[in-house]
């Protein structure tokens, strides 16, 4: 497998991108390779650095950088040399398997949709993140990829990301919510209200009904879909409330006891470790023909490391096929009853 990754995308490249997929190659198989994407001669200055260069890296130029900030579309168009560019020309030309970046989410989005195409059947793709709670693994799709969704694409979300959680996160029959202001079935707006009907007929989700956003961390369900726009403000609000809880408590324990709070300190550190987003690596881009991951624009070593593991298994289980394969069932059900 060869896994194509922007080291120049993120708050800490190209160090710790590169540190990631140094971590990664040792973990993968011998035939495996990782191609890294930047400027040539900083990439080759850091891996000189480190010591026992794998054979299996290697180096692709790119001499631009898309920051953070930038338009998408137009930051593409004018830098066409750029990491993120030149990942996604790599996977449409058939010379990467897996494409991964922590780099500017919406050029991210816009490269790989527009060089690696959608999979037949699939109206716009969706990014699915995985919520680590304490009932167990949660899928949300969409985060951020589409934030205009129509009926179709929510009900597409709930394929995919039900696939993706059966294959990767061992879900065998996952749960899967559509988020809403509501319970009841008379709450949401026309886009939800038509979504949860085309999920309710498909007999290919374990469709719970309407969820509300505390029931992500209460087991309600495995997979929740919603709109990017909901999903993002979902993900964001969820970091925040993390840390500032995590710190809150650090802080309650050291005002009680300075050595109390050195002694709960490293069962902190565990607890915030198991439920680390950082522990998937990334983001699935679902429904792209191909394997792409889209990673916390905060990404430390681990996370790539993470990212590159969960692309593997993504591309070894065949999830695409699996999705393509669902889609179709779907198309020739609507098609029969619309024939009868």
């Amino acid at each position: 497998m060869r896994i194509a990754i922007d080291a120049m995308g993120g708050d800490y490249a190209p160090d710790e991108i590169i540190a990631g997929a140094v971590e990664a190659v040792g973990l993968l198989d011998k035939s495996d390779q990782v191609i890294l994407v930047g400027p040539q001669d900083i990439i080759e200055a850091r891996l000189s650095s480190l010591e026992g260069r794998d054979d299996r890296i290697s180096v692709v130029h790119a001499p631009d950088v898309i920051g953070m900030d930038e338009t998408p579309i137009e930051s593409l168009r004018r830098k066409p040399r750029s990491s993120i560019g030149v990942i996604s020309k790599l996977a449409k030309r058939d010379q990467a398997d897996a494409v991964i970046s922590a780099g500017n989410t919406g050029a991210c989005v816009a490269a790989f949709q527009m060089r690696m195409r959608n999979l037949p059947g699939v109206n716009r793709p969706g990014i699915a993140v995985v919520f680590p709670t304490f009932e167990g693994p949660v899928t949300i799709c969409d985060v951020g990829a589409n934030i205009a969704c129509k009926p179709i694409n929510l009900h597409q979300y709930g394929l995919m990301a039900s696939i993706y959680s059966r294959h990767l996160l061992g879900i065998q029959n996952p749960r899967v919510g559509l988020m809403s202001i509501g319970q009841e079935d008379a709450k949401g707006n026309e886009v939800v209200k038509k979504a949860r009907q085309l999920l309710r007929a498909e007999p290919n989700i374990n469709f719970v009904g309407n969820i509300e956003g505390r029931d992500i961390f209460k087991g309600v369900c495995d997979v929740a879909i919603c709109e990017g726009f909901v999903g993002n403000v979902v993900l964001k609000l969820t970091e925040g409330l993390v840390d500032g809880l995590f710190k809150a408590i650090k802080d309650e324990l050291v005002h009680e006891k300075l050595g109390l709070a050195m002694e709960f300190e490293p069962v902190m550190e565990r607890i915030y470790r198991k439920y680390d987003y950082n522990e998937y690596g990334g983001a699935l881009l679902l429904g792209v023909n191909g394997t792409a991951i889209i990673c916390h624009g905060a990404s430390r070593s681990r996370t790539i490391r993470n990212a590159i593991l969960a692309s593997k298994k993504f591309y070894t289980e065949g999830v695409n096929d699996k999705i393509m394969e669902r889609l179709s069932e779907t198309c020739v059900r609507t098609a029969d009853a619309q024939v009868t």
